[in-house]
């Protein structure tokens, strides 16, 4: 099928809040994939989007809290973890436009906050505890009624921003990322795509863009924070689906190559492995590059155990998504 040539202009002309530095650079890891059997490795820097310290939130909240979304908005309420990376750049948006900010998360530091839990109290959020994970979207939307009660107007942005509109960002992005693949000149002809993945809307973005672009020679591999692989792959394409519907368009997900993998989760979400804590040293130690120990750790080691099992095939080339989370790190 040829490129859906409307729907990707529908996708490049809708609203947005201009906050990332784009594009992000694609980097060829040679030390690192020496040491790894390749030589053709690469790692795509969504970790530095800029705003905020960057990473995938960034691409999905210029969307989420586009113009036509904040039109009389005086409060920005979403939930996450204590280390959310998603915290971070909704707290730092509204510290940017001058709207309140409430944070509901699942545990508050038991010191001194350090990394993104101390960023959110930088960027003047209220943070609102809840007793657990599946607390938290009870509480945002008591939280926005009380807000209401008291006059003002809350947003209430879903937890990851993964929504069928957030994932218009990733779509862009699966753009951005084919153009640059088109540019090399390495004689591969597949690309395969690692990414973190817990809510889903990073991946959805990519199967839509590149649905949209016809790009069946890139393949994608979602490795789950937290979720089973088969839940993660059901939320993926059903996000992808409805975003489709925001462009006027229909796409079959399933003519992108993706898999979702959740052999890394290990004893949960957040919790590192030996594999993940492994991937940390080999990506700092032979590529100068960060990771974190909830996402970003965890998609790179699954990227490694492929390499060591299966090897890079000479039509090949690995590319590692960064979607960013250093500040967890620092915790």
């Amino acid at each position: 099928m040829p490129p859906n040539v409307e729907s990707l202009t529908r996708l490049r002309e809708y609203p947005t809040t201009p906050l990332a530095n784009l594009p992000t650079p694609l980097i060829r890891l040679n030390r690192l994939g020496e040491m790894l059997g390749t030589e053709r490795l690469w790692v795509k820097m969504d970790a530095e989007t800029g705003f905020a310290l960057g990473g995938n939130k960034v691409r999905k909240l210029e969307y989420v809290l586009a113009p036509p979304m904040l039109e009389g908005v005086t409060c920005l309420i979403t939930a996450g973890g204590p280390q959310s990376n998603h915290c971070r750049v909704t707290a730092a948006f509204a510290a940017r436009h001058g709207l309140r900010c409430v944070l509901v998360t699942n545990q508050g530091p038991e010191s001194d906050p350090t990394g993104n839990a101390l960023l959110h109290r930088l960027f003047g959020a209220e943070i609102v505890l809840a007793g657990d994970r599946s607390e938290r979207a009870t509480l945002m939307e008591s939280t926005a009624g009380e807000l209401h009660a008291r006059g003002e107007t809350p947003l209430v942005v879903p937890i990851g921003a993964s929504t069928p509109l957030g994932s218009l960002g990733y779509a862009r992005a699966a753009v951005e990322l084919c153009e640059q693949l088109d540019a090399l000149d390495d004689g591969c002809s597949e690309t395969l795509v690692f990414s973190a993945s817990s809510s889903g809307g990073t991946l959805a973005g990519l199967i839509l863009g590149l649905a949209l672009m016809d790009r069946t020679d890139v393949r994608l591999s979602g490795v789950s924070a937290d979720t089973s692989a088969e839940e993660l792959d059901e939320i993926c394409r059903q996000l992808a689906g409805e975003a489709a519907e925001l462009l006027g368009t229909e796409i079959d997900p399933n003519i992108v190559p993706f898999a979702s993998i959740d052999d890394q989760v290990g004893d949960g979400y957040g919790l590192p492995t030996s594999a993940s804590r492994e991937a940390t040293e080999l990506f700092a130690r032979h590529a100068g590059i960060v990771l974190d120990p909830t996402y970003t750790s965890k998609a790179a080691a699954a990227l490694i155990a492929h390499l060591r099992v299966d090897g890079a095939r000479d039509h090949q080339r690995i590319v590692f998504l960064h979607t960013g989370g250093a500040p967890g790190l620092l915790a």
